[in-house]
């Protein structure tokens, strides 16, 4: 198992040296720099260039790859901003810590809106704790998370004065953006847990247990529910990823300082070096994820287990 595990902490190193030439690649084939952007549509060009000049902007496409990855792996460095001339470590870090508690927050929720009422919607099937359910999700997965945020603020800030309508001042900031994107992944959930619950039941072993006698509460939280996690937790594990990166509609609605906004902003300017750094947290976050989602898969199934322990020896 610990071989499968630093084979997938290792897989970060292609990962990360990849974002980085994908960014400064799109970065370089789009129009407009840094310089103009910060001086302005009036400023003369012999200062546009000095300026980029300064930056790094106008290296060779190579020169500023090679530059940033020595910097990142000898320095620690991720750069200095464009746009404010700040770290950016220290600029984009507690953004990204507002972005994590987001997207955890709405996973959370999503798991627990979906998951158990997948449950009873596959145990109950074809009555209408089934149909009810089963209708909502159909609706709310197609629901953009926007237009959910927008409704929440509408009631529960404007009409009903109850939580804050942006930014972040305490736990109850949270509240609305995590519920806003939350409710598109639990609608997920519930149908992934439906589904996958329905062919477990379905299984001998679960046909088995009941004819041994076994209560169904047993039968249904203990053979089949087990089994039956395994794509859920995929699909919990690719919701976290995408809100991570996808949080920024929450992010800009409710005016929260994450990082997904703050990428967004920063491409206006081709802050390079922000844009850069706050896409490599994210795939790193993204990457670690996985791993653990891999690491419950070989918790729950013990035939996975033993096909780690085969890879060992």
């Amino acid at each position: 198992m610990y071989r499968y595990v630093i084979k997938r902490v290792l897989f970060l190193i292609p990962t990360i040296l990849g974002v980085i030439f994908i960014i400064l690649l799109t970065m370089s084939f789009t129009p407009g720099d840094p310089a103009r952007a910060l001086l302005g549509a009036s400023a003369p060009q012999a200062d546009v260039e000095t300026l980029n000049h300064e930056l790094g902007y106008d290296l060779p496409f190579t020169k500023k790859y090679v530059n940033y990855v020595t910097n990142m792996v000898v320095h620690q460095d991720f750069g200095t901003s464009y746009f404010t001339k700040q770290s950016v470590f220290d600029e984009i870090w507690p953004r990204y810590l507002i972005t994590i508690k987001l997207a955890f927050l709405g996973v959370f929720l999503a798991s627990v809106m979906g998951i158990p009422l997948g449950i009873y919607a596959a145990v109950r099937q074809y009555s209408l704790w089934d149909t009810i359910p089963s209708l909502m999700a159909f609706l709310l997965a197609a629901v953009p998370a926007f237009v959910l945020g927008m409704v929440f603020l509408f009631y529960f800030s404007l009409k009903l004065n109850w939580l804050p309508s942006y930014g972040i001042d305490s736990w109850t900031s949270y509240l609305m953006p995590a519920f806003a994107i939350s409710i598109p992944p639990a609608a997920m959930n519930l149908r992934f847990t439906k589904s996958s619950m329905l062919e477990s039941i379905r299984q001998d072993y679960v046909r088995t247990a009941r004819a041994k006698g076994a209560p169904e509460r047993v039968v249904i939280w203990k053979h089949a529910l087990k089994n039956a996690l395994l794509p859920v937790i995929t699909n919990i594990g690719l919701s976290l990823g995408s809100l991570i990166a996808g949080a920024v509609v929450a992010e800009k609605l409710f005016s929260i300082p994450g990082i997904g906004s703050l990428i967004v902003d920063r491409i206006g300017y081709k802050d390079e070096p922000v844009i850069i750094a706050g896409t490599i947290l994210i795939a790193i976050c993204f990457t670690v994820v996985m791993l653990i989602v891999d690491l419950i898969y070989a918790w729950i199934d013990p035939r996975i287990r033993a096909k780690y322990a085969r890879t060992k020896g």
